[in-house]
């Protein structure tokens, strides 16, 4: 039923789950409000805390004059389910002001117009005994010593209008239901992560044929000091179980694997245990407690994979058969999207037993919790039933509110935006395949307002899966500029192990596979010749981290606003954070990015100053964090990016 006072189309807003922040995360509360007649009305956010106390009022303003779209700014300070409704009221007092200043000049109802002026001043005065400057105003409003203009400047000083601003009368006070906020750590917003294969750093494939051995655990963490040392924050290990022999594939997809192929770690399940267990080749558990440490120690968190698949030799497949689809010969269903078939790998089947396949995966997701891992990066989750989801994804948070689960679903828009709803924490995107500026423009524009209460992107520049033509035909150039891209777009980015010596060679022509893919055998990598030869992009991506540390503006997602380029070769953004004060400066980042890897491009980059805090006519100084030079630049400012020399601006506002 509607209120006394409509309030409708109250945004942010999450149909199957509450809406999503991060303690400090400033959000924009909306509502169409609206009243018969020409009294002025007023609409304010009540914010409830996690106990349910209401905290704060906040104002709301119209978001211009005639839309009756009423808007304010929102935070909150702490983890937890907070809440917000949007309470509507009409303003007596401004509504008099307002009729006051139109009669009292034309001589209309004078004595009346102030004497309910001094009415409704004294009422506030009552109301606040402490503003004694109320009662006063009240009483200029009955002095005719004075003129009725006289009367009515001398009441209302800039003392009495800022109280009644702060405190206004509200008569017919309208409250809309309560929407939920979850606030969890800051990690679910912000974040670097870094994705390789333990098996690979240490392993020995210079041997004869079958007698290669893998990495561990041990040797794998010999990694984790560099990768800290580029700035990351999340280290995402693929499937670290034992892996199946039944149907293994060998190098390159093969249907056949050889006789030292390690098969592809998404076969999960041997003889060696399931989904719970730690392939024999990385280690033993207290191994893996041992590289959780380590990665602790350089200040970064491991993030496992989650992937709900078994190889035909799991645990499961003998002892819970009922979880699985048989087909009319009586074999179980492997996986395929025809023509593909992967032999190697069993789906499970939700619909059998729900109950009992349900509680056993979160046994699994409990055990790796209790060794303490924090996220879990799900393979593939639109392939399970989402109320599967729903209920995981609330229980576990209901005991551990600060694990997190990143959703990998490259599928369509609706399952996609459907998954983040129930409680995915954040989400893969199709940022891999908008390489175009007006493509990246429209996608990041919807991904950081029209979806962001609810649906965290996290950009990987490059995955196991995905290498896309960009990247294999752009060269050195290309990495540079979807680093660029992803680390300053987002706050949460990623990079698959191999992105940084600019690895760019596929399967063949038109695959986004790597040739000599790491999911089917050993990819070692010697790090320290990569180093040595001054080829690799490690100080970009450091240097790109260090910003997303040191500056608050690019740690946010709804800040995210593009400016107009004259050519369609370059890409121009910015992030600005309003600052509160002198220990909490305004902060804003600029970034101009040359899409084209091959060819030097100019330009005329023409800055919406206000979106990052300046006038329009202002002049300011900026300084290139890549390169260490400064300018001073307006409105509308001349660039060349030369790929060959650099292919992005990354500007930080120095100085007015």
């Amino acid at each position: 039923m509607i209120g006394r006072l409509p309030i409708l189309d109250i945004s942010p807003e999450n149909d199957l789950g509450p809406v999503k922040a991060v303690p400090g995360e400033r959000f924009t509360v909306g509502a169409t409000v609206i009243r018969e007649g020409h009294d002025s009305l007023a609409a304010g956010v009540v914010v409830y805390s996690p106990e349910g106390r209401r905290e704060q009022l906040v104002p709301m303003r119209e978001h211009a004059p005639g839309t009756d779209r009423y808007e304010a700014c929102v935070s909150l300070p702490t983890e937890g389910t907070w809440s917000f409704a949007v309470e509507s009221w009409t303003d007596p007092f401004a509504t008099w002001h307002h009729v006051a200043g139109v009669k009292l000049p034309l001589g209309q109802d004078t004595e009346l117009v102030l004497e309910e002026g001094a009415r409704l001043l004294a009422r506030a005065g009552r109301r606040v005994p402490r503003r004694p400057f109320l009662n006063a105003a009240a009483k200029a409003l009955r002095d005719t010593s004075m003129t009725p203009v006289e009367r009515f400047e001398a009441a209302l000083t800039p003392e009495v209008l800022a109280e009644m601003e702060r405190a206004p009368l509200r008569e017919l006070v309208t409250r809309s239901k309560r929407t939920s906020v979850v606030v969890h750590r800051e990690r679910a917003l912000f974040g670097s992560w870094y994705e390789f294969f333990p098996r690979s750093e240490g392993a020995q494939v210079d041997t004869a044929p079958g007698q290669e051995l893998s990495g561990t655990l041990a040797t794998a963490a010999k990694r984790l000091p560099a990768i800290a040392d580029m700035g990351f924050d999340v280290v995402y290990l693929p499937p670290i179980h034992p892996v199946g022999t039944t149907h293994r594939k060998g190098a390159n997809n093969a249907l056949t694997a050889g006789p030292g192929d390690p098969g592809s770690v998404w076969a999960i399940g041997s003889a060696d245990g399931g989904h719970d267990a730690v392939h024999p080749d990385l280690g033993t558990l207290a191994d893996f407690d041992a590289f959780v440490a380590e990665a602790r120690e350089h200040g970064m968190e491991i993030a496992l994979d989650l992937a709900l698949q078994c190889s035909p030799d799991h645990p499961w497949v003998t002892e819970h058969p009922e979880w699985f689809t048989a087909r009319a010969d009586g074999s179980i269903a492997y996986a395929e999207n025809p023509p593909k078939k992967y032999q190697d790998i069993y789906p499970l089947n939700f619909d059998r037993d729900f109950e009992g396949l349900y509680a056993e995966v979160l046994r699994v997701v409990e055990h790796w919790i209790a060794h303490g891992v924090r996220v879990f990066r799900v393979d593939n989750p639109h392939t399970k039933p989402v109320a599967f989801w729903q209920k995981l994804l609330a229980d576990v948070a209901d005991r551990h509110p600060d694990v997190l689960f990143l959703a990998e679903a490259f599928t369509r828009p609706a399952m996609m935006r459907t998954l983040a709803k129930v409680g995915f924490h954040q989400s893969y995107t199709y940022f891999t395949w908008r390489n175009g500026k007006d493509e990246l423009t429209d996608y990041l524009t919807e991904l950081s307002r029209e979806s962001a209460h609810y649906l965290r992107p996290n950009l990987f520049a490059n995955t196991p899966d995905i290498l896309h033509a960009y990247l294999q035909h752009g060269g050195r150039p290309a990495f540079a500029v979807r680093a660029v891209l992803a680390a300053l777009l987002s706050p949460t980015w990623g990079v698959y192990s191999g992105f940084e010596l600019c690895e760019n060679t596929p399967a063949g022509p038109g695959s986004e596979e790597y040739l000599d893919s790491e999911k089917y055998q050993y990819r070692p990598r010697d790090w320290a010749a990569a180093e040595a030869s001054g080829e690799t992009l490690t100080g970009l991506i450091t240097l790109l981290n260090r910003l997303r540390r040191e500056h608050p503006a690019l740690r946010e997602l709804r800040n995210l606003r593009f400016h107009h380029v004259d050519r369609p070769e370059i890409v121009c953004f910015s992030k600005h954070r309003p600052g509160t004060g002198p220990k909490d400066p305004d902060d804003a980042v600029i970034a101009v990015v040359n899409l084209d890897p091959h060819h030097a491009r100019e330009a005329t980059v023409h800055l919406d100053l206000p979106s990052i805090g300046l006038t329009r006519e202002e002049e300011f100084r900026v300084t290139d964090e890549l390169t260490g030079r400064s300018y001073t630049w307006g409105a509308d400012n001349y660039v060349r990016l030369d790929p060959a020399a650099g292919p992005a601006h990354v500007f930080t506002v120095s100085g007015r």
